[in-house]
C-alpha cells in the first residue's frame, strides 16, 4: 500500500542555489578543476560574460548557465 503524495523526490538535486561551488558536483565544460580544489578559484565565464546565456538567449554551453567556472589562479 505505497500511496505517498508527500513528493519523496529528490528535489534538491541538480538543482542550483546561486552560492559559488553550491551543489556542483561536476565539470562544467569550462571549468579547468572541480570546485573547491586547491589553487583554483571562480571566475566569470569568458564565453558569456557571467550572463549565463548566449547572444540567441540560449544556456551558455561552457558554464551550463551558471555564468561562472573554476580556473586555475596564481603559478609557479
Amino acid at each position: 500500500m505505497s500511496t505517498s503524495t508527500s513528493g519523496g523526490n529528490a528535489a534538491g538535486t541538480g538543482t542550483r542555489t546561486g552560492a559559488p561551488g553550491a551543489g556542483e558536483d561536476h565539470l562544467k565544460p569550462g571549468d579547468e578543476a572541480m570546485a573547491g580544489t586547491p589553487g583554483t578559484g571562480e571566475d566569470l565565464c569568458p564565453d558569456c560574460s557571467g550572463s549565463g546565456k548566449k547572444k540567441d538567449g540560449a544556456e551558455c554551453p561552457t558554464c551550463e548557465g551558471t555564468g561562472r567556472i573554476t580556473q586555475g589562479i596564481g603559478g609557479g
